[in-house]
């Protein structure tokens, strides 16, 4: 049966969609703009049973604390590594994400990641625009013809960018936790094994503690002075001042970047660098898959509190209905 209507906490300010979609329906708080935060989580947390949270916003178990009837966290996104999610299981608090809506724009922005750092795009365009063109060609660049692509995490995402770059005509290998029976790529059980064998690394593995600085200097060393890396997961998979020093002494031949480590912020050294491609984290920034993305924040929130559970529950919080 439906439930009663709940009380809701935005602890950002989030999509459109989601801001409006549970007006009439559910009595929703916004803690953005608030002129005293800790004041308003004071009042309302108690009363508190679902959370929409998202852009790495973090959610732990202080936080946890105040919302002692906390039941469900939306996180917009299909990465939760902000959210204690072992946490929350341990509290009853199931935690959903927005997995597969966004999967073909990363995937898209993958493989376009990977032709603007191969082929230097952005830096023949600059070239371009800043009048060299009539006194000198563009220098030649690197090709895809002939290279090895590394996968580093083949789920969604990893196979989408994998279907997509079967179309060039590479080999591609990955590593993961455990080989995958259902694919035709040579898998490597480790990572350091992928980097010797691939001439482009592209990063889509899970965020979160256990993976933090996984691609590091050993890793970059292995990937070689023709080596690219490419990163659209998060940054803290890469070890950022290891990856500028590579890039600066030839270690490596370039990186494409869609996220960082301490975003919105990218470290100067690092952007003064020509050869690389980065970006400010737009994996899944288009209006037709963000809207997607908030869509599914919303259709799991009504979900839950209509009584037919969370429709994207994360592994671990998985859910089972009441018998």
């Amino acid at each position: 049966m439906p439930d009663a209507p709940a009380e809701i906490l935005l602890l950002r300010k989030m999509h459109p969609l989601v801001e409006a979609a549970f007006e009439g329906r559910h009595t929703v708080h916004r803690l953005a703009g608030a002129a005293d935060p800790e004041a308003v989580l004071a009042e309302i947390g108690p009363r508190i049973r679902a959370l929409c949270v998202g852009g790495q916003v973090g959610v732990d178990a202080a936080l946890m604390d105040r919302l002692p009837n906390l039941e469900l966290i939306a996180n917009f996104g299909v990465g939760y590594d902000a959210v204690d999610a072992v946490e929350a299981h341990r509290r009853g608090v199931t935690v959903t994400n927005t997995p597969d809506v966004l999967t073909d724009e990363v995937a898209d922005l993958a493989v376009g990641l990977v032709l603007a750092t191969l082929r230097r795009i952005p830096q023949a365009d600059r070239y371009l625009r800043a009048g060299h063109w009539p006194k000198a060609p563009f220098p030649l660049t690197a090709s895809l013809r002939g290279r090895r692509i590394g996968i580093l995490g083949l789920g969604r995402i990893g196979r989408a960018i994998a279907r997509r770059l079967e179309s060039f005509g590479v080999e591609i290998d990955y590593h993961g936790r455990s080989r995958q029976a259902d694919v035709p790529f040579t898998y490597h059980d480790s990572l350091l094994g992928l980097a010797r064998a691939v001439h482009i690394l592209i990063v889509v593995a899970p965020g979160g503690a256990d993976t933090r600085n996984l691609v590091d200097a050993a890793v970059l060393e292995a990937l070689g002075p023709e080596g690219i890396l490419i990163n659209v997961a998060r940054g803290t998979l890469v070890d950022e001042a290891a990856l500028t020093a590579a890039l600066k002494a030839g270690t490596i031949l370039g990186a494409g970047l869609d996220v960082f480590e301490n975003e919105p912020h990218v470290p100067e050294d690092l952007a003064a660098l020509d050869n690389t491609v980065l970006l400010p984290h737009v994996g899944s920034a288009s209006e037709h898959t963000r809207a997607a993305m908030a869509q599914l924040v919303v259709d799991n929130v009504i979900s839950w509190f209509e009584g037919r559970g969370p429709l994207t529950p994360v592994a671990e919080t998985p859910w089972r209905p009441k018998t």
